[in-house]
């Protein structure tokens, strides 16, 4: 596994093509800083996302940076006959540029712009944003599947595989990847603003002095939202003056919605999708995160910099920004809720929360948007080297 020292500069400006399926959540969010974090430092970087499941929100951010060009390829998650097409375009456009790195993130994106015919080599990296296997609900032969195209991808095709977290690089081994060829870059995020902290509280008619468990991400399985509207069920008559501010939209936006309708906690339970994570994250007084699987949240980071605890499963990355009992609770990943309610009213009760406020406060300059940049920009500069060694030692034909 490759070590970094943040702050080097490359020599000379790189020529990127990153590339994405997905547009949502964390990996959307990485993909858009980074173009933009790497665009600003003088690299040439072009972009490539899928219109078949992008977010308005997301085209319209990664527009607004400028780069020289931005891709739409059509893309679906599903394996499929189609992919020969975006394999096609893809191709296309890497032949008419002349890249330095090509970055694929997310299992599509990766696995398209991975496999390659012969031809000269440009160097691929890959970044998954959570293995499909970290999911505990994949059965054990789709675990043998998923795992054998990603080690078969990352033995023969990848240049270098980029880890969010090192419970993700474990895993990584876990499967047999080749571990010299591996890195754990953690995500970072700007520290988030707190003026919009009073008018979110404002906008559902919280009061200041109430307690606000949060919770943002998609509303899918993954994220397991019902777990924590469960949770908050078991409490809210004891935790007095508390309430729940969920922050997000998907799948599971309906079911969500009648399972308040119906708890009778309609003026303590609010869901929204009006602001952002880092909109949010500072109107809360504790991140609640009860996922099913995570490689490396943007949400804890968010949470993190806002100086906020939390709670959360035992997911990839939990314990590389929790110190359980310290700056939250770390719980085992159940669909059994007792043990987040329980957790959730211990954390809220005064003298408990304000150690725990105290000590997140104390950490929340630890993941900065600047360190995940210059640790990637290192790792493109070391890659992209050897590559010019590597022709320079060819012998001419």
């Amino acid at each position: 596994m490759e070590h970094f020292v943040p702050g080097r500069r490359p020599a000379l400006p790189l020529r990127l093509l990153e590339v994405l399926e997905p547009s949502g959540g964390g990996s959307g969010r990485h993909f858009v800083d980074l173009c933009r974090g790497m665009h600003e430092r003088g690299h040439h970087v072009e972009a490539v996302y899928s219109p078949v499941r992008a977010e308005e929100g997301f085209v319209r951010e990664l527009k607004a940076v400028g780069l020289p060009a931005v891709h739409a390829v059509n893309m679906k998650r599903a394996p499929g006959p189609w992919d020969l097409a975006s394999f096609l375009e893809l191709r296309r456009i890497i032949r008419n540029n002349d890249f330095d790195i090509i970055h694929g993130h997310s299992s599509k994106a990766g696995a398209l712009t991975r496999i390659r015919l012969p031809g000269p080599h440009i160097p691929r990296l890959y970044t998954p944003h959570a293995f499909r296997t970290l999911d505990p609900r994949l059965g054990r032969g789709g675990r043998l599947i998923y795992g054998m195209i990603e080690w078969g991808l990352a033995r023969f095709f990848t240049d270098h595989l980029i880890c969010v977290s090192e419970d993700e690089h474990r895993h990584a081994l876990s499967l047999h990847m080749p571990g010299d060829r591996m890195s754990v870059v953690v995500n970072g995020v700007a520290p988030p603003s707190c003026e919009m902290a009073q008018t979110i509280r404002a906008s559902f008619g919280i009061a200041p002095d109430a307690f606000v468990f949060g919770f943002i991400g998609r509303l899918s399985a993954q994220k397991a939202p019902e777990r924590l509207i469960a949770a908050f069920q078991s409490i809210a008559a004891s935790v007095k003056n508390s309430h729940l501010v969920m922050v997000g939209a998907g799948a599971l936006e309906g079911p969500l919605r009648k399972a308040i309708a119906e708890s009778g906690l309609q003026n303590r339970m609010h869901l929204t999708s009006a602001f952002t994570g880092p909109q949010a994250a500072p109107a809360f007084d504790l991140l609640v995160m009860p996922s099913r699987y995570e490689a490396m949240s943007y949400v804890m980071l968010e949470g993190a910099a806002a100086g906020k605890p939390i709670i959360a499963t035992d997911i990839g990355g939990a314990r590389t920004v929790i110190e359980d009992g310290e700056n939250g609770f770390i719980l085992p990943n159940s669909d059994d809720t007792s043990l987040l309610a329980k957790t959730m009213a211990k954390a809220a009760a005064p003298e408990t929360f304000e150690e725990l406020a105290a000590f997140a406060r104390s950490r929340k300059h630890r993941f900065t948007l600047d360190v995940m940049l210059d640790q990637t920009e290192t790792l493109y500069e070391q890659v992209a080297t050897k590559r010019r060694v590597s022709a320079i030692l060819q012998p001419a034909e």
